[in-house]
């Protein structure tokens, strides 16, 4: 499975960015996706993860903020990112799941000025 993402940028704070991901897999609906992002400086974190159910669940610090959801057709995977912080800047990476095997995409930066 190969993950590209996209759709980072520079944005103020209180703005606004989405984010995609597009896997090459050819039994995309099974995965487990997810986006993780991290900070200079900090470990890598989980932000939110979308089941291959449809289950959602976020960090707690983006929650109310953020919104996961997946396009099984397109097999892609989406992040819209609303009320950006500063605190939101990092490199936001995708993330999928199957089973016991774990992929990651290139990442993606992401700045949010104050």
């Amino acid at each position: 499975v190969q993950l590209q993402a996209y759709g980072g940028g520079l944005v103020q704070a209180g703005g606004s960015l989405s984010l995609s991901c597009a896997a090459s897999a050819s039994r995309f609906s099974i995965l487990h996706m997810a986006w993780y992002r991290q900070a200079p400086g900090r470990e890598r974190e989980s932000v939110a993860t979308i089941t291959a159910a449809g289950r959602k669940s976020y960090a707690d610090s983006v929650k109310e903020r953020f919104a996961i959801s997946r396009d099984n057709a397109k097999n892609t995977v989406l992040l819209q990112m609303n009320d950006l912080k500063p605190d939101d800047t990092a490199v936001y990476y995708c993330n999928a799941k199957c089973g016991s095997i774990t992929y990651w995409g290139q990442g993606t930066q992401v700045t949010v000025s104050s």
